[in-house]
């Protein structure tokens, strides 16, 4: 990195701690190293009382303008090193000469910046240089030091929501009972370089006073500034305060929505931390609003299953507005670029949507009937529907156009993107599309379409359903499922799909081969004999199994699993992949999740605008269930589940008004009329 203007002020001595990152590249015997708070919406690393030393791990946290990957590790002697690796999605770089053309697609501002950059605190002439007590993570990541002298200190890492501005918080508070002199240095740090949409500065600042006095009791608070600007834009300030109060009110914001509450409190917690992840991952870009996954490489793009099938059909239930914006935004996208007839749709549109990519048919076109369906059903809005029902018209023609001579549907891949083998036509495609036929017939039918256009996606539908029974189902190792595609011989964690759609021919195979043959320590292995896991298909495997009622034996799975995720050592979010990438926190698995409960475990399905089916499928060992403030059709949906004597009794409120009480069984559905 060039340095045009690098201005000490004040420094004294700085302790600097040599930093190494190895999260992610042993992902098992994740015993519990984090506690979860009274009120469910925080976990803390008590580091004081650890001796698994030392340990490293790293977050996600983002806004419109800005994600930040803090990498922190506690070594032995329980002194905290810490890495930002700070990216500006909207600020594109030039690429080198020497560059692979696959960079332009990678080409954010990014820069990292370690512990050289912080200020210091000293007193009596002695710099604090103080071991760490313990982590707190509640959608902030916070740095508790331990008590020296009397002095504490904490620095609370968060982003602006609306700004290019990362905020390191620091508060230094006095618990002794004598004044204390505080002298405080710090740096500013510029960095100027040419860009695609001109002149960038890249700025780290410190609004601290060089000279603070403490009386007893009193705290001192202040900011370090991570910020860039672009051409002529004026520098960004937003201070501490009013960047903490926004990032606070977004957190207010999730934690009463769409509230889950469970008689497990792990369950509970990672579920309000999805909502938080799938949440923050949304960009101002040329598109608008869009959600992308994150990971340190994929930001204000949009693709066909992280966007279109995993994150958009979850935001009309949380009831997110920024959600639903960016989820119509990336339909609309799509929508925007349909192929001349016989090409298939790009799978991505990438950086603002300049850059669309790629050059094989993964099936997309079923991932967008399957994705744009739900989303239109939940959202209840007549106009949303009108504006997508052409995108989901040309998809479900697009996929049937694609059968083959056993009516299965053709790909060149499917979104694992050839990593591992799929055939020329594989379930997940066939899965989908099949999903997305009946939820197209539903949306025809309130649209008001012609009812040959209903009858003929519901003839479809019941004739695939054959052809997947007929192509994909066979026997393996003894056990009744489905191979993945013409001549595979092993399980795939795809096979969980016609569980997630409905179709339980070979649920108990299918159920035997996901939770017994495929399963690992941290969830659905991609295929029997290796280690590799990608914790999209155990998320899909879980709501499957949900729906299929197999409620005790997902449930016996879901718990550990969770309680890995949250409070392991790789925490606190589901991950993308294993070896790849060491277990991204991409954000779209984060709706995923969520989803297991609404979709799974409660069966919510909205059939038109007026009208859901709820099939609950409560463990046995539960004796209550409630979710609350359900924004399904932007309503105030309340459901509340209680088990006794071996009945079960389900109310369901809109806001405070009952809609529906009565004793419900598991497995049977119930229908739900709105006025």
């Amino acid at each position: 990195m060039s340095i045009n203007s690098f201005i000490c002020k004040s420094v004294i001595f700085l302790f600097l701690i040599p930093s190494v990152y190895t999260s992610g590249m042993n992902p098992g015997n994740n015993s519990d190293y984090w506690k979860i708070s009274p009120d469910q919406d925080a976990v803390t690393w008590n580091v004081a009382n650890e001796n698994r030393l030392p340990h490293s791990d790293d977050i996600e946290m983002s806004g419109e303008k800005i994600s930040c990957i803090v990498r922190y590790e506690v070594d032995r002697n329980k002194h905290l090193s810490v890495k930002r690796e700070i990216i500006f999605p909207q600020l594109r770089r030039f690429i080198k000469s020497s560059d692979p053309d696959w960079a332009t697609y990678r080409a954010y501002m990014r820069e990292n910046f370690d512990d050289q950059f912080l200020p210091t605190v000293s007193h009596k002439n002695i710099l604090l240089n103080p071991g760490i007590d313990s982590i707190k993570i509640n959608g902030k990541l916070n740095f508790y030091h331990a008590p020296v002298d009397g002095l504490t200190m904490k620095r609370t890492l968060f982003p602006s929501t609306t700004q290019r501005l990362m905020v390191e918080k620091w508060s230094v508070r006095n618990n002794s009972s004598e004044s204390k002199l505080l002298n405080i240095g710090h740096k500013t740090f510029i960095h100027e370089e040419k860009g695609m949409h001109g002149l960038y500065r890249l700025r780290v600042s410190c609004d601290s006073k060089p000279e603070v006095q403490l009386k007893p009791g009193e705290s001192y608070s202040f900011g370090v500034y991570y910020s860039a600007t672009m051409e002529d834009e004026p520098e960004v300030f937003e201070s501490f305060d009013e960047a903490e109060a926004k990032r606070t009110d977004f957190l207010n914001e999730l934690y009463h929505n769409l509230k889950l509450k469970t008689p497990d409190p792990v369950l509970n917690t990672l579920f309000y931390f999805s909502k938080i992840r799938a949440s923050e991952s949304i960009f101002d870009s040329k598109m608008g609003l869009v959600h992308s996954p994150g990971g340190g490489n994929y930001y204000a793009g949009i693709w066909a299953n992280d966007q279109v099938e995993y994150s958009g059909p979850f935001f009309p239930y949380l009831g997110y507005n920024k959600g639903n914006i960016a989820a119509y935004n990336a339909y609309m996208h799509f929508l925007k670029n349909i192929p001349e007839p016989g090409n298939f749709i790009k799978s991505s549109f990438e950086m603002e949507g300049d850059l669309p990519c790629c050059s094989k048919d993964r099936g997309d076109a079923a991932m967008i009937s399957f994705g744009t369906s739900q989303f239109v059903l939940a959202s209840g809005n007549r106009q949303i529907a009108e504006d997508l029902w052409p995108l989901i018209e040309w998809s479900i023609e697009y996929c049937n156009s694609k059968l083959n001579e056993h009516g299965v549907v053709k790909s060149d891949t499917d979104e694992m993107e050839g990593r591992i083998p799929t055939g020329d036509a594989n379930l997940s495609t066939s899965s989908l599309y099949y999903g997305g036929l009946i939820q197209a017939a539903r949306v025809a039918e309130l649209l008001g379409k012609k009812n040959r256009v209903i009858k003929e996606y519901r003839k479809r539908a019941r004739e695939l359903e054959t052809a997947i029974e007929n192509h994909f189902g066979t026997t393996i190792d003894g056990i009744e499922t489905y191979r993945y595609f013409d001549g595979h011989k092993t399980f795939r964690h795809w096979i969980c799909l016609p569980l997630v759609m409905g179709i339980n021919t070979r649920k108990e195979g299918t159920l035997n081969a996901l939770f017994d043959k495929l399963w690992s320590d941290n969830g659905v292995l991609v295929e029997q004999g290796n280690e590799v896991f990608w914790d999209r298909g155990t998320l899909y495997a879980f709501r499957g199994a949900f729906k299929a009622g197999a409620h005790n034996r997902a449930l016996n799975r879901l718990m550990p699993y969770s309680r890995t995720r949250l409070l392991g050592k790789r925490v606190p979010y589901v991950v993308e992949a294993y070896p790849e990438h060491g277990m991204r926190h991409l954000s779209a698995e984060s709706a995923l999740f969520c989803r297991v409960f609404t979709e799974g475990l409660l069966g919510i399905e909205p059939i038109n605008f007026n009208q859901f089916m709820i099939t609950p499928q409560i463990p046995s060992s539960w004796k209550e269930l409630s979710l609350q403030s359900c924004r399904l059709y932007n309503r105030n949906l309340n459901f509340i589940i209680s088990q006794k004597d071996g009945q079960a009794f389900l109310v369901i409120k809109d806001s405070d008004k009952l809609i529906w009480k009565g004793t419900i069984q598991n497995g049977k559905p119930v229908k739900v009329h709105l006025k």
